[in-house]
């Protein structure tokens, strides 16, 4: 499996809202929550939380979709891809949707939530399962994992 190439590029499906990370993720996901899966028609979506001082949009500007609240999806306001996620109260990362980027290979999920709502046959190689979220003491461990993993 390939590395991941910083900075990194990307965008939406038709090209108008582009953005760059040019920091590491400290944690990748995949959420099988009922919400996601009706953002993404999909059994699940994908996150890598960036650091938000290594994430920018550098063309375009997203919109809020999805929920509208303090945790806020933006997407494309023109194909309506959804982009990123800016979770209530933790300003200091951004879930970015990993396939917004253009070389998105290197990306695996390290850890699966909401497993309770999952699709029956919906599977992936996350190393860690949980029926809900991690316990929320449990992050800084993941995360530390995590960096080890990928060096």
């Amino acid at each position: 499996m390939p590395a991941l190439s910083l900075p990194a590029e990307g965008g939406c499906r038709c090209g108008r809202v582009r953005l760059k990370i040019s920091a590491k993720p400290i944690l990748t996901m995949a959420c099988h929550c009922t919400g996601c899966q009706r953002m993404s028609s999909s059994a699940y979506s994908l996150s890598a939380a960036i650091p938000s001082e290594g994430f920018e949009v550098t063309q375009g500007e997203p919109v809020i979709g999805g929920l509208h609240g303090a945790s806020r999806h933006y997407f494309c306001g023109y194909c309506m891809s959804w982009m990123f996620t800016r979770p209530e109260g933790m300003d200091w990362f951004v879930n970015l949707r990993p396939t917004m980027l253009d070389d998105h290979a290197w990306f695996t999920p390290f850890i699966e939530t909401w497993t309770a709502e999952k699709l029956p046959w919906a599977t992936t190689p996350a190393v860690h399962s949980y029926e809900a979220l991690p316990a929320f003491d449990a992050y800084e461990g993941l995360v530390a994992e995590y960096a080890g993993t990928k060096g």
